[in-house]
């Protein structure tokens, strides 16, 4: 939706009060928002302007943006813990997703991380999205339903197992938020071409470790890096200009390796390669 226009019925919407205090509401005519300070009616912001005010029954002022997609990820109901969007950003930098680019992503969660990734390969890209719980790729469908409308042609969303799905695809990326991702790593040997990336996101070392040394066992990935993202915001008020007291700390570690192909190999479609 182009930045500016109109609200629809449908749309999700982020109230933010003076204090900075963020509301996210999906619009709906003949529904009534209520919050501590008075109440909104959803058909008083559906075809006003994003960045208009909006004014509670009481007086309380909020302005009406369209979530970014970090808001939204942020508020959105889960049905599975999600990938923040400091270690969002890092992964998808360094594990080179870019538009075009065909990905193969389990699990699916709660849906955050297909969507970034939906985002970053563009209409000419593809995400093959897999998880293995029913519920949670339900709650997935409808979160990124919520978010677009629909969910983007550019998404696949499957309910299974990926390793079949990493041989059938041939993703020129993978992105693993796995609790065992270390199953995926033959069949992301065979599947990717010389150069291709595998990226995990792990919430403990013991994983971290397991993982790695099935990377080394493969013989078939270099450059691998190991790394956790924290973020620290600060308080700029006049004079007052320092950290906050609290910061985001560890939520995960992210490792990304690439593909390399046996010395003077070549990568044919549909072979087996990379061994040394």
């Amino acid at each position: 939706m182009p930045t500016g226009s109109d609200f629809l019925d449908g749309e999700v919407c982020l109230l933010t009060d003076r204090k900075g205090r963020q509301h996210l509401v999906s619009l709906a005519g003949g529904v009534q928002f209520q919050m501590d300070k008075g109440t909104i009616e959803h058909d008083d912001i559906i075809g006003t302007p994003e960045g208009s005010l909006i004014t509670t029954n009481r007086g309380t002022p909020l302005v009406a943006l369209r979530p970014r997609l970090a808001d939204y990820v942020l508020r959105m109901k889960r049905g599975a813990a999600v990938m923040y969007p400091k270690d969002t950003g890092p992964l998808l930098t360094w594990a080179d997703i870019a538009p075009g680019c065909r990905v193969v992503e389990a699990g699916t969660g709660s849906g955050a991380l297909t969507l970034a990734l939906s985002r970053a390969v563009g209409g000419g890209g593809r995400v093959v999205s897999v998880e293995r719980r029913d519920d949670h790729a339900k709650h997935a469908r409808r979160m990124i339903s919520s978010f677009h409308g629909s969910v983007p042609d550019n998404i696949d969303l499957r309910v299974g197992d990926v390793e079949p799905v990493i041989d059938e695809v041939r993703p020129d990326r993978i992105v693993l938020d796995l609790p065992e991702p270390w199953h995926a790593i033959e069949p992301a040997r065979r599947a990717l071409a010389g150069g291709g990336t595998i990226a995990t996101y792990l919430p403990t070392i013991p994983q971290v470790q397991t993982y790695r040394e099935a990377l080394d066992d493969a013989r078939t990935f270099t450059e691998i890096s190991t790394f956790e993202i924290m973020m620290r915001t600060w308080t700029i008020e006049g004079r007052s200009v320092r950290p906050d007291h609290r910061m985001i700390g560890h939520t995960g570690f992210i490792t990304v390796a690439r593909k390399r192909l046996k010395d003077g190999g070549k990568h044919p479609a549909g072979a087996s390669n990379g061994t040394d």
